[in-house]
């Protein structure tokens, strides 16, 4: 899992060798900080094949209005620099395993 912001996203997630899931959260907003750990497990059980970003939206505030995010948790993947699936909301680990999958074979 790695922190990125406003001025770093562009080398930790767009650029990124691997596909990158990320997570736009709020630390005080209970709804993120149920997502976590099933996005943490996610991460661990694909470590080296994907990368978790996690992006502060009360800190990130350049990165929350370039990719419209009007609410969290927002989650994307990233392929090649792209968006290729984005997941709004809390899901069960069951469908955001899904929905991972789904996103990484596009």
């Amino acid at each position: 899992m790695v922190e990125a912001g406003d001025y770093d996203f562009g080398e930790i997630a767009e650029r990124s060798g691997v596909p990158v899931l990320v997570d736009f959260w709020a630390v005080w907003f209970g709804p993120c900080r149920m997502v976590s750990p099933v996005l943490d497990q996610l991460a661990h059980e694909r470590a080296g094949q994907i990368k978790l970003v996690k992006v502060d939206v009360d800190h990130s505030p350049q990165l929350s209005a370039r990719f419209a995010i009007q609410a969290v948790p927002m989650l994307l993947v990233i392929l090649d620099g792209k968006i290729v699936a984005r997941l709004a909301g809390v899901a069960p680990a069951p469908v955001l395993r899904s929905w991972l999958e789904g996103a990484l074979t596009k």
